[in-house]
């Protein structure tokens, strides 16, 4: 007999690893679909109410009010009558897919050795198979930027749509953006727990000043003596074609990463921006986007205004800022739709709230032309919510398309909670 355990063990274990897989991506779109009577929240900052969208190939044919479109044959009709549609969320600035499991660190896949890597792509280590990404989708985040960390320039980012086999698939634009972490005005004493002056920052500025100036001078050298990898990943950025994202708070950070920017006629974004709302005049005039973190925080100072998270993007909004909504980690990107919700209650306009989700993040990172919006000839990244997907109280996807594409919205913890539920029904 026990010449057959291992056989007989693996038939009893196969339910336990079938129900820890993801679900499998979802086919190509195989027939047009016609979704009619939903309020569609076009991303753009227009709102139909009741709405008729199209799509067929993966790309949106129609957007108008129901009854305006000629159906044709063999559209698959779905009736979202009382319900939402919304373009698919975009997470910015996330390590979402770059680790599992925090605590664990062969799941952590985010960070590389040293200080200067702007050659280290996020995208070659993004894992589709993720049992984090169907917790994400659920709550209508579609795409997202992954990006590396650690180190002074932590390396490229790429943005994917998450329903894929492999980061081939995924990948939706891949090298999309430079991350830097911009040095601090405070560093975090250890042994003393407690924050204190950096007097080593101007120092610190000037590394990263040198280190652009010296890439400038090898990219301007037509025959370089030595390939330098490092200096050759920058020259999209010195040139204009992707973004350099710089993670800074503090107000004075900011006008010098602004400064850097302007100095090497860089595209900028500013991650974090907590004090982002106290020079909007100079991010105004230099066309600088800010990706926000979580409004749902404390504020950052004793003397600052214990709503000032809050506020913050309305600010930024009537300043004329192009900005969207952002959060650190990875599991937490199911919350990103809740941070502009709470914004919505602290005088953002609603509808702005969701193009800081969809529209301005796209055009942020460079992928406005194909999704953001629902417009006629973009990508069908769409979802259907029974309420306000704002409102953790009664947002519920009860369908979802990336690319045309219908993707299964079960998750391992919807699993454990049939299961859980079943138990509990039963009185056991």
């Amino acid at each position: 007999m026990k010449r057959y355990f291992p056989i007989i063990f693996l038939f009893a274990a196969a339910p336990l690893f079938i129900a820890g897989q993801t679900p499998a991506p979802a086919p190509a779109q195989q027939q047009p679909v016609y979704i009619y009577g939903a309020t569609a929240h076009l991303g753009n900052g227009q709102v139909i109410e009741n709405s008729a969208i199209a799509f067929d190939k993966g790309k949106i044919t129609f957007v108008g009010e129901a009854g305006n479109l000629r159906e044709g044959e063999g559209h698959l009709r779905i009736n979202a009558t009382g319900k939402h549609i919304y373009p698919g969320f975009i997470a910015p600035a996330t390590n979402l897919g770059l680790v599992d499991i925090e605590a664990v660190r062969a799941t952590r896949d985010f960070r590389e050795v040293g200080s200067m890597n702007p050659n280290v792509r996020s995208l070659i280590a993004y894992n589709t198979d993720s049992e984090i990404i169907p917790t994400v989708r659920c709550r209508g985040v579609l795409l997202a930027q992954v990006r590396p960390e650690g180190g002074r320039i932590s390396g490229l980012s790429s943005v994917v749509q998450l329903d894929a086999w492999n980061w081939e698939d995924a990948a939706y634009r891949a090298d999309d953006g430079l991350f830097l972490n911009w040095p601090g005005l405070a560093s975090y004493n250890r042994r003393e727990q407690r924050l204190s002056t950096n007097k080593e920052y101007e120092k610190q500025v000037q590394e990263v000043r040198d280190f652009f100036a010296e890439a400038k001078a090898y990219l301007d050298n037509p025959a370089p003596a030595k390939d330098n990898l490092k200096y050759d990943a920058l020259r999209p950025v010195l040139e204009g074609k992707t973004r350099l994202y710089v993670q800074a708070q503090e107000a004075r950070e900011i006008m010098n990463a602004v400064q850097l920017a302007a100095e090497f006629n860089m595209k900028l974004a500013i991650v974090d921006g907590r004090d982002a709302w106290m020079v909007a005049d100079m991010l105004k005039a230099h066309d600088v986007a800010v990706v926000l973190r979580a409004t749902q925080s404390l504020p950052a100072r004793v003397d600052s205004d214990v709503d000032q998270p809050f506020k913050t993007p309305a600010l930024l909004q009537q300043a004329g800022l192009l900005f969207c909504f952002g959060m650190d980690g990875f599991w937490e990107q199911r919350n990103l739709p809740f941070q502009a919700g709470q914004a919505v209650g602290y005088g953002l306009d609603y509808e702005q709230a969701v193009a800081a989700l969809t529209s301005n993040t796209a055009r942020i990172l460079g992928i406005g032309d194909r999704t953001g919006t629902l417009e006629v000839g973009k990508d069908a990244n769409l979802f259907i919510s029974e309420g306000d997907a704002l409102d953790i109280r009664s947002s519920q996807l009860i369908r979802a398309f990336i690319q045309g594409r219908e993707i299964n919205l079960d998750n391992k913890q919807k699993a454990w909670y049939r299961k859980f539920k079943a138990k509990y029904d039963e009185g056991r």
